[in-house]
């Protein structure tokens, strides 16, 4: 077990352009579980195992083909339709992909672990099509939930955050390499870029 500094360490060497603090990936984050369901049979938990194998195998349509038994069997179960659009979007079918997403957000009304999940995906999704807007309002709605993931997709969609962080890049740099910094800096401002 790690304690939040040694996580916060980690993430500030792993993310070096995001502010210490920021936008904080943590494998221990607080987001809520899903709330038990009638729907969560063994029957269902399997096949959905089997599916999360085969796609991880590389075996895309054997489990969209698994995925869509359990969607049939549990259709309002959201974890299913979040899954589902994973492998949807491994096989390059962002509109399907988006089409599970939403109903996952409505089932889990965007709560617990699938919502938060669904959120992010959607959000990856938005920003990927350049619909950067409905990316930052699906992050922030997954934050809200606890997921670290979206916070740091928050902190690196802002242009000054990113823009502050290029030149503290160029500021590190020269300070490891010997040069001077505050000609770096004064070059930063004058670019305003890093």
């Amino acid at each position: 077990m790690t304690t939040q500094n040694d996580r916060e360490v980690l993430n500030s060497i792993l993310n070096p352009n995001l502010p210490l603090g920021e936008g904080l990936f943590d494998p221990e984050e607080k987001v809520p579980e899903d709330a038990p369901r009638k729907d969560d049979d063994d029957e269902i938990k399997d096949l959905e195992s089997q599916a999360v194998k085969a796609a991880e195998a590389g075996d895309i349509k054997k489990a969209l083909q698994l995925f869509d038994k359990v969607v049939s069997l549990a259709p309002d179960r959201p974890s299913s339709y979040n899954n589902r659009a994973q492998a949807f979007r491994l096989v390059g079918r962002p509109d399907s992909a988006l089409k599970d997403l939403d109903k996952a957000i409505q089932l889990s009304e965007g709560k617990g672990r699938s919502g938060s999940a669904a959120l992010c995906q959607r959000g990856v999704l938005h920003r990927k099509e350049g619909r950067d807007d409905d990316a930052i309002t699906d992050f922030k709605a997954a934050a809200a939930e606890g997921s670290g993931f979206a916070k740091s997709m928050i902190v690196e969609m802002n242009p000054y955050a990113a823009m502050c962080n290029a030149m503290l890049k160029n500021v590190f740099t020269a300070m490891s390499d010997g040069k001077n910094t505050n000609q770096v800096m004064e070059e930063n401002l004058k670019n305003k870029t890093g």
